[in-house]
């Protein structure tokens, strides 16, 4: 199966998009996720990233997208894909439809999730990430830390990202209008999309999510732990 998983930031999809591809057991491709390795690496690309996500902008198309199709022609995509964060935009959307042709390949669907911005703004802003682990993530409002900046797994100093803070989100959020609202039209027209609803427990989501894909709320259980 390969999928679009397409909706504002702050909406969950990173976290759906795990749970979704290891359910179906297809790999899960994250731009953000390459970016951030780059930047970790230092490379050209990752200072080139760094720049234009701190100031809450796209990366160009011409680099992400290049960045994609590299990782889409490797063969552990063979049995599927779900792509979090791409395609941001019209341009995005037209490159990798030729990408998909040049392939012999088609989408099956793009998953919309749908949230209101005050949420948007709620859920990224009170966000702190681990500087030893990034994936031990907190939440001041929703989960927490036992104690104020620091990671209750392995007490590394917990921080808030740069475009994590409630004027770069509003940035990206005015970005997000802009530029990638009319990809969700572009695929309604053709008659890809299925909305949900992004709020809830991760868990109601996800049974929505499987809903809308077809693979049903029994088959959610497992996913759960």
């Amino acid at each position: 199966m390969r999928i679009i998983l397409i909706g504002p930031p702050g909406a969950g999809k990173g976290t759906q998009a795990v749970r979704l591809a290891a359910h179906l057991s297809i790999q899960h491709i994250s731009t953000g996720d390459l970016f951030r390795e780059h930047i970790d690496e230092r490379t050209e690309l990752g200072r080139n990233a760094r720049t234009h996500m701190r100031a809450g902008l796209l990366v160009p198309d011409e680099v992400t997208t290049g960045v994609v199709k590299e990782r889409l022609a490797r063969p552990d995509t063979e049995r599927g894909f779900l792509l979090d964060g791409f395609p941001r935009n019209l341009a995005q959307a037209q490159a990798l439809a030729g990408i998909l042709v040049d392939s012999k390949l088609r989408l099956d669907v793009v998953l919309g999730l749908d949230i209101s911005e005050d949420q948007v703004v709620r859920r990224i802003a009170g966000r702190r990430l681990c500087r030893q682990d990034r994936e031990h993530i907190f939440h001041v409002d929703y989960s927490p830390p036992d104690v104020a900046g620091v990671c209750d797994l392995c007490g590394g100093e917990l921080y808030q990202r740069g475009d994590d803070r409630e004027t770069t989100v509003r940035k990206r959020l005015e970005v997000y209008r802009t530029e990638t609202a009319p990809v969700v039209d572009h695929y309604r027209s053709q008659g890809l999309l299925t909305t949900i609803a992004a709020h809830g427990s991760v868990q109601e989501v996800l049974h929505r999510a499987l809903d809308a894909i077809g693979q049903g709320q029994a088959d959610a259980a497992g996913t759960s732990n």
